[in-house]
């Protein structure tokens, strides 16, 4: 529970710091504070499924409070709800495809170390 808990404040403060430096940098229609961090977390992730007590503190809790599902999702709906029909499904397909894909390519170079 200590690995896990003191992993996901390290990930929630984490994943603040570049929502704000994101945001900052590039003020546009898409959400692109939350898919750089859920692509990464997705990679990262995939990287860390070797060891399970890495796992707990890196994967279960810092990558837990790194990435946001729910995010990713009202980011979605606000889009779509907005109008931005196009950009809505772009922005759910890539998350997915591109999260998996990184998952995937994580996994491999994880096995490979």
């Amino acid at each position: 529970m200590i690995l896990v808990s003191s992993g996901a404040a390290l990930g929630a403060c984490l994943r603040y710091l570049l929502t704000t430096i994101i945001k900052t940098k590039w003020q546009t229609l898409f959400p692109w504070a939350t898919f750089l961090i859920n692509l990464s977390g997705a990679f990262f992730l995939g990287l860390l499924t070797g060891s399970q007590h890495i796992n707990l503190f890196l994967g279960t809790g810092m990558l837990g409070g790194y990435t946001t599902f729910s995010t990713l999702n009202t980011e979605w709906l606000a889009l779509y709800q907005s109008g931005f029909k196009q950009l809505a499904l772009g922005y759910l397909i890539a998350s997915y495809l591109l999260g998996c894909g990184l998952a995937f390519l994580g996994l491999v170079l994880g096995a490979m170390c």
